[in-house]
């Protein structure tokens, strides 16, 4: 079975190793440009050996952005600074990936004329203290060919891949869920029509960027909130998109409204606590041939042989840990087997909203006192 270190191709993107940076807000965006310092901080990881880097979600309308100085991809304006962030990739001999959302009743922009909040149905959302607007097939048609767009844009900046973001309760992930869709047109009711904005999604992207560009997609295996996203939708869309044609998934789980059992779980004290989305990962690759890239709570590189060696799992995919050690892989590689310095506290996402942008806080600490 495969190793950490083993090379990998995906639809002709060959990686060096078995690792991936999973897509990460950063809070470094300038007016949804590519910043310097963003530059830097996925610089510091193609030198530390991460096999692909995944950026931070990038919104492909206005009222698509979730965060603040969180990147964009809708509009040729951000061309420039993005073709400097994959030059200084990969003139470190790394890869780059961008993956592109739409955030729909998840945003902190509040409704204004001319760019209202728009989500599958009109249902309230209690978290986001937003009702949106239930979307008209007209913009649902209009959302979709901005995310052909938008990948179009991808491709010309230079990345090696483009990501798909249809998980954590945005845009795409509502309308897979029973609990945000009450359409009762094609676009709603049973998986097959709540999974068709997806598809059209795909199949426009797909299009757009041509079969030889790698199209990743990160996707719930479950919502873990009742009434939500379930297992049996995931494998139904993960078996559909492994037909289609999709190049890799990155299994992933939770919405914010479910807490403790969202993507980013604290408490990660031993082995047997990462890999948390492995049992969900290991229902799905029984039926698909797609490679799938694990995300959830993964710390050392034990547990990484492990998930590699049971083949539920072809890459494993952390956020954290790289944000503490941008050079894990290659302390790693190096023969330093220790586990990750991340303690899982998640005080870096509070970071994230500073104006320097995300950081660990835990290790500026250490520093300040060293000082």
């Amino acid at each position: 079975m495969a190793e950490l270190f083993d090379e990998i191709k995906i639809n002709g993107m060959t990686l060096k190793n078995r690792s991936v940076r999973s897509a990460t807000w950063t809070g470094m965006a300038e007016d949804g440009r590519c910043s310097t310092r963003l530059i830097e901080l996925m610089e510091d990881l193609a030198q530390g050996e991460v096999g692909l880097i995944i950026t931070g979600f990038a919104y492909v309308l206005p009222n698509g952005q979730a965060l603040i100085r969180q990147l964009g991809i809708d509009d040729d304006a951000v061309i420039p600074d993005l073709l400097r962030l994959t030059r200084r990739v990969h003139a470190a001999n790394g890869k780059i990936a961008m993956q592109i959302v739409h955030a729909g009743v998840q945003t902190v922009l509040r409704e204004r004329k001319g760019s209202p909040i728009w989500g599958p149905s009109a249902v309230h959302d209690r978290l986001f203290k937003k009702m949106p607007k239930a979307m008209t097939q007209r913009e649902i048609k209009e959302t979709v060919h901005a995310f052909a767009r938008a990948a179009d844009r991808v491709k010309r900046t230079g990345f090696d891949a483009v990501q798909l973001h249809a998980a954590h309760g945005y845009l795409v992930s509502q309308f897979l869920s029973p609990l945000k869709n009450r359409r009762t047109d094609k676009y709603g009711g049973p998986i097959e029509n709540r999974a068709r904005f997806l598809f059209e999604v795909y199949r426009a992207v797909r299009k757009m960027v041509g079969r030889d560009f790698p199209v990743l997609i990160k996707l719930n295996t479950k919502d873990f909130v009742r009434g939500g996203f379930q297992e049996k939708d995931a494998l139904f869309v993960a078996k559909r998109l492994d037909e289609m044609g999709i190049d890799a998934i990155e299994t992933s789980g939770g919405v914010p409204a479910a807490g403790d059992s969202g993507p980013a779980r604290a408490k990660i004290r031993s082995t047997k606590d990462e890999a948390y989305f492995l049992p969900l990962a290991k229902k799905i690759k029984k039926h698909i041939s797609t490679p799938i890239i694990l995300v959830g709570g993964i710390r050392s590189l034990k547990a990484v042989n492990h998930v590699l060696k049971t083949g539920a799992a072809d890459l494993v995919s952390m956020s954290r840990p790289l944000i503490r050690e941008p050079s894990l892989i290659r302390r790693w590689k190096g023969g330093n087997r220790k586990k990750a310095k991340c303690i899982s506290c998640n005080q870096c996402f509070g970071a994230a909203r500073s104006y320097e942008g995300i950081y660990c806080a835990v290790e500026r600490r250490i520093k300040t006192k060293k000082k």
